[in-house]
């Protein structure tokens, strides 16, 4: 039995505590979402585990979506569908139910990943999507050198790309995922050329890692990026990414199809 917080979270972070603004700014990027179109191939209907507010639902396709907190489901907008209140350890649905199943930025948050895994695959019949990031890679990307217990946090709640494959079983590929360098998802690396996006407290609010740190170690990451910011020593070192139109970092898109 999966224990839930207060509204219904059923992870390990609270969203009826920090899910308030992912509305505004975990919005969906057009070009990721182009990737897991093409990743759910002809597939018409499609579950979408830990939905959160409605990120890359399309509206082209049948999408049961699947949230566990209330905060969340509230944000869902009027043209998307309600969400199920149920978890992706225990989904209320047949074997094969839909062509495909999908989850983003999510199952890092489950109780048990693996089961949230093998519940994906029992109930769709064609391919499991997984927008995930790579652990091994967390750590390259400069904010570790600001706010190393937050990377820290996202390395270890990440499972390694080899353990959702094998879960996942049958034939899979991984694919690097590039951001652009204006990513409208604001998860910590679609900011890699804007620095200053994590100057605002919403916007770290919105990516989960960042509320499992104390508030007073918080605050000094924000005053040291602050102040190399002011003084130009961020952009002494890594100013060349305000041009670059890509990074190629940790984001991942898993494709897994039954033998």
């Amino acid at each position: 039995m999966n224990k839930r917080g207060a509204d219904g979270s059923a992870g390990d972070a609270d969203y009826g505590t920090i899910g308030g603004g992912y509305a505004d700014h975990r919005r969906p990027d057009e070009r990721i979402a182009a990737r897991i179109t093409e990743a759910l191939g002809l597939s018409r209907t499609v579950l979408n585990v830990g939905a959160g507010a409605g990120s890359y639902e399309s509206t082209e396709l049948d999408v049961t979506a699947v949230e566990p907190s209330a905060a969340m489901r509230a944000q869902r907008p009027a043209h998307l569908p309600a969400a199920v209140d149920a978890v992706a350890e225990d989904l209320p649905f047949g074997d094969g139910t839909f062509d495909a199943a999908m989850t983003t930025f999510s199952i890092h948050q489950w109780s048990d990943f693996e089961a949230g895994l093998r519940e994906m695959r029992r109930v769709a019949r064609g391919p499991v999507v997984i927008l995930t990031c790579d652990p091994d890679l967390v750590r390259e990307f400069w904010l570790y050198e600001y706010a190393p217990a937050i990377l820290d946090t996202e390395a270890r709640r990440y499972p390694s790309i080899e353990t959702i494959a094998r879960t996942l079983g049958g034939r899979v590929s991984v694919r690097p995922v590039p951001i652009p360098v204006d990513c409208t998802d604001g998860f910590n690396e679609a900011y890699y050329a804007r620095p200053e996006r994590l100057l605002d407290p919403r916007a770290r609010q919105a990516c989960s890692a960042w509320s499992f740190v104390a508030a007073d170690e918080r605050e000094r990451y924000v005053e040291a990026l602050r102040g190399d910011l002011e003084s130009g020593a961020w952009d002494r070192r890594h100013g060349s990414l305000r041009q670059q139109p890509v990074l190629h970092g940790s984001l991942t898109l898993i494709r897994a199809i039954p033998s």
